[in-house]
Formats: C-alpha cells, sequence, structure tokens
C-alpha cells in the first residue's frame, strides 16, 4: 500500500471514529442542553445550585459550577463542558477558577461506566467512588490554595464553547449549540488523529520509559505496570479493560489491580483529557502537571496504608483475590 492510500485509510478511520463517537455523545447531551435551557427559562438554576454551594465553596467555585460537575460526574466530561457553555455567560470565571473546574471534572467524571470497570477488575466499588470524588475535592482544594496564595491565574479565563449572553430568540439559541456541537465533534475527531500520530511517532513509549521507573518504586509490579501506563496515556476504557483481563486471568494480583485502578481513575487519559480542557481556558499547571503528581503521591500513600491493614480488612474494603 502506497503512503497516499495509507493515509487516506488512516484519515476515513478517524473521520468515522470521530462521527461515531460524536453521534454516541450527542445523543446524552443534546436532552441535556434542552433541560438546562428550560430550567433557565424557568430561573431554577440558582435553586437546584443552592445545594451544591457549600461543596463548591471548598473549591473557591460559584454553586452554579455545581450543577456542570455533577453533569460530568454522571455523564462525560464533553457533557460537562455544554453546561458550562450555558452558565459560562452568567457566570464568569476566573482562569484559575476554569482549572480548579477543569481539574475536578478531570478526576471525578462518568463514573457510572468507569466504576463498573474498577469493579469488574476486583478493587471494592465504595473506595473507588470515594477515592475519585474525595480526591477531586481535595485536589481542588489544594490548587485553590496555591492560586490563591500565589495570585496566579486572575485574569479572565477564554472559554471555547460559548452560549450567547442575554436574551436571545429560540431559533438563535438553537444555532449558538448546534455550532457548539459542531465544534465539539471537530476537537473529538481531531484528539482522535493526534493520538493515531502519537502512535505513529511512538511518542507513547516515550511515556512508558518515563513512568515505568515511578510506578516501580509505587510498588505496581511490571506486569501491571505496563498496563497503568496504557490506562495514563490513553484512558480508563483501554487500561481498564486490559487491567479485567489480566485479573481474570490471574497475572496480576490483587494488590497490583487495586493500586493500578486507583491510579488511573485519579488521572488517565492525560493527553487526550489535558487537550480537550485547554480548550476552555483551563491551565496545564493543574490539569497536566498538578493532577499527574497529586495522583502519583495519593496513590503511593493510599497503597503504603493499604499494606498496613490486616488482610481481612483489605479483602473487604479495598480489593478481592484476583480471579
Amino acid at each position: 500500500m502506497s503512503r497516499a492510500a495509507a493515509f487516506a485509510t488512516a484519515l476515513r478511520d478517524v473521520l468515522r471514529n470521530g462521527v461515531r463517537l460524536s453521534l454516541d455523545l450527542f445523543k446524552i447531551m443534546i436532552p441535556i442542553i434542552v433541560t438546562v435551557k428550560i430550567l433557565k427559562e424557568l430561573g431554577l438554576i440558582t435553586y437546584l445550585a443552592w445545594p451544591l454551594k457549600p461543596v463548591m465553596a471548598l473549591v473557591g467555585l460559584p454553586a452554579e459550577m455545581g450543577l456542570v460537575w455533577a453533569t460530568a460526574m454522571f455523564n462525560n466530561i464533553y457533557s460537562g463542558i455544554i453546561v458550562l457553555a450555558s452558565l459560562a455567560a452568567d457566570v464568569p470565571l476566573t482562569q484559575a477558577q476554569v482549572t480548579i473546574l477543569a481539574c475536578i471534572m478531570l478526576v471525578a467524571h462518568n463514573l457510572p461506566i468507569e466504576l463498573t470497570i474498577a469493579r469488574k477488575s476486583g478493587p471494592r466499588l465504595p473506595f473507588q467512588f470515594l477515592s475519585r470524588v474525595l480526591g477531586a475535592l481535595v485536589f481542588g482544594m489544594l490548587l485553590r490554595l496555591a492560586y490563591t496564595a500565589t495570585g496566579a491565574l486572575q485574569e479572565p479565563a477564554t472559554i471555547l464553547f460559548q452560549a450567547a449572553a442575554g436574551p436571545e430568540p429560540l431559533w438563535r439559541w438553537a444555532l449558538g449549540e448546534v455550532r457548539n456541537l459542531l465544534s465539539i465533534f471537530c476537537v473529538i475527531t481531531t484528539l482522535i488523529g493526534i493520538m493515531r500520530l502519537l502512535q505513529a511517532l511512538r511518542l507513547l513509549d516515550l511515556c512508558n520509559a518515563l513512568l515505568r521507573p515511578v510506578l516501580r518504586i509505587m510498588g505496581i509490579g511490571p506486569r501491571a505496570a505496563t498496563i497503568t501506563i496504557i490506562g495514563l496515556v490513553m484512558g480508563l476504557a483501554y487500561g481498564g479493560g486490559l487491567i479485567i483481563h489480566e485479573s481474570r486471568e490471574g497475572q496480576v494480583d490483587g494488590r497490583d489491580v487495586f493500586a493500578s485502578l486507583t491510579l488511573m481513575g485519579l488521572c488517565h487519559s492525560i493527553i487526550e483529557d489535558t487537550l480537550l480542557m485547554l480548550l476552555i481556558g483551563a491551565h496545564l499547571s493543574g490539569i497536566l502537571w498538578g493532577r499527574l503528581i497529586f495522583s502519583l503521591v495519593a496513590t503511593a500513600l493510599v497503597v503504603r496504608v493499604a499494606a498496613r491493614l490486616p488482610a481481612a480488612a483489605r479483602n473487604r474494603y479495598l480489593w478481592a483475590e484476583a480471579r
């Protein structure tokens, strides 16, 4: 096959995957868009966000941003971005606040699917849920303290996906949302293409080489380390799927599965998700470097505490034996 033919084939695959993934997301996102619009028109956003105000206050965000995080937790990051675009005109944010919001979404999102992956691998569901949600809040609070103490990132955030401000005809609102959806399709397709390019250039192998010694220090064995790196770079669905297979085959012990899934839960898809969050105005200091360091340190602490617990307690609350 010539290079031109190979390129054309790769381009068709990228476009096909972009269309397929976008359509799957739009089935979830469009009802959310309509629901948020109805809530805004009825003036109910403030009342729905009020119970979330104490939680958002912990990380220095307006109460309305709780709806963004809740949407991301129970659906996915793209759905959270759509809600953010719908609220951003009425609730302006600084770059520090957008970075914090992006980070808590990155740590805790798409929980129904991703926690199911973790449960099938052996780790106990309650702990994995708490590690994601509490981990997001702790990380958000640390970022708030750091940005407040240094006065960093206090300028207004620039968000790519924007809804029109103020009253507008229904047709103009609909047109704006269609543009947002088309933008998301373009972003998804571009990210898929970038991942294909990184694979072709073998840059993912470089990530593997850099991260493997760190995971070894954390006590994650070599077989689980390779899978963990795949999850960190490519996403939890990839790494989690491999972990499920390996754990069922008995190739990875329960401790390694637990450590791997805990780390992947806190930090995964570090390339794709990082690029996505840059588009809503988040800063690399939080969404990449802060997230990676926090996840490695938090997982190392959890693994060391777990090692000191009785075997019965570990098996009951943290992980089951590999099957």
